[in-house]
């Protein structure tokens, strides 16, 4: 199997299964006084330093089981109207359709064809006293980048919060100053699942999503798990160890799958403003549903993970103005650290030839 769906979950890097290992032993609890727990808080404390060297400066670090947790703790946490863009993962759109059934304001803004939040709307939209502005940094179905700088900047001049899924840029690009809330996540960055984070800037008051014990500062009650968070700690070093030479991978990747892939194919959102690990392309005439089941030893998607199955095209690639057709019509790959050259080319190559039968056969 060639797996490009790195955008779904990354393959866990051998160096983090290694320093996982040994907390399948060391079962104590981070949150006892005795001296076993005392050395399993210690190895959370040292993970959570790693992941937030990865995070502005100024902030505290909150684990949670993961992005999803950790958005719902920053939308969920704070009173007031919410301003955020139409194109956001369903873990952000649900969340803000759950807020409005409570009788909480929402403004979910459009975006153009590049993916690109409209600079315009979002200031008439800030004209409205709001609390928080939420805009994911790089999207998760088309890779297109937001300018959270820009979008943080407009929202402190309302006088609002800003939050930043950070979950498909944390450790490849940069994360811009100004988001108040930051979530990311293990698995994206070749971590294990089941932990994720919030960054939380100092000064912001947020309320507790889950009560209990008091843990992690009162924000997320419940015993931590020491194996997964040194696994993320892990997977952050890692991360900013290997930046460069992952980055200058990826990008050689981008370049051997356009040109595996050849013409024919529509590159979907920004062609400019992109992070480069994330493909996702259409062809006129693709029915993208068979050509998944005709390529049965790749590992790619049609979109969003999380709303594979649903039957319903991407709310993505209609939010960038393609018809239903245009989506259905869409294949996103996904490459990174662990994808060679060999099989990425072998996997275009192969998606090529499906593509030109199924439109031979429709002629």
């Amino acid at each position: 199997m060639i797996y490009l769906d790195y955008q779904a979950t990354t393959p866990l890097a051998p160096e983090v299964k290694a320093a996982m290992l040994p907390w399948l032993d060391h079962f104590a609890n981070p949150h006892s006084p005795n001296r076993a727990g005392r050395e399993a808080a210690a190895a959370v404390e040292h993970a959570r330093t790693q992941v937030a060297s990865l995070l502005p400066a100024g902030g505290q670090l909150v684990f949670t089981a993961g992005a999803t947790e950790a958005l719902n703790l920053a939308l969920r946490g704070i009173a007031g109207r919410v301003v955020t863009v139409a194109t956001e993962h369903a873990a952000v759109l649900d969340t803000t359709e759950w807020l409005q059934r409570q009788g909480r304001d929402v403004e979910i803004l459009p975006v153009g064809p590049d993916g690109r939040v409209d600079f315009d709307r979002l200031r008439a939209a800030l004209r409205t006293p709001t609390a928080l502005v939420a805009a994911m940094l790089v999207n998760n179905e088309i890779g297109v980048v937001q300018p959270v700088g820009e979008i943080a900047a407009l929202a402190r001049e309302a006088g609002a919060l800003m939050l930043c899924d950070a979950v498909q840029g944390f450790g490849r690009l940069s994360i811009p100053d100004g988001p108040d809330l930051i979530a990311i996540s293990a698995h994206k960055i070749h971590g294990p699942k089941g932990i994720g984070a919030l960054w939380i800037r100092d000064g912001v008051s947020l309320e507790p999503l889950i009560h209990g014990g008091g843990q992690e500062r009162g924000l997320r009650s419940g015993t931590l798990s020491p194996m997964l968070c040194v696994g993320f700690g892990a997977a952050a070093a890692l991360a900013a160890e290997r930046r460069e030479a992952d980055h200058a991978h990826v990008e050689q990747l981008w370049l051997a799958a356009l040109d595996a892939l050849g013409p024919g194919w529509t590159l979907n959102g920004s062609s400019e403003d992109r992070y480069h690990g994330n493909l996702n392309v259409r062809c006129p005439g693709l029915d993208a549903a068979r050509l998944l089941a005709e390529c049965r030893t790749i590992a790619f998607s049609l979109g969003s993970a999380c709303a594979s199955g649903s039957g319903r095209p991407s709310h993505v690639l209609r939010g960038i103005g393609l018809s239903d057709a245009d989506a259905r019509q869409s294949i996103r790959l996904g490459f990174g650290r662990y994808t060679t050259f060999d099989d990425l080319t072998e996997a275009c190559t192969l998606i090529r030839r499906a593509a030109e039968a199924q439109q031979r056969f429709a002629a």
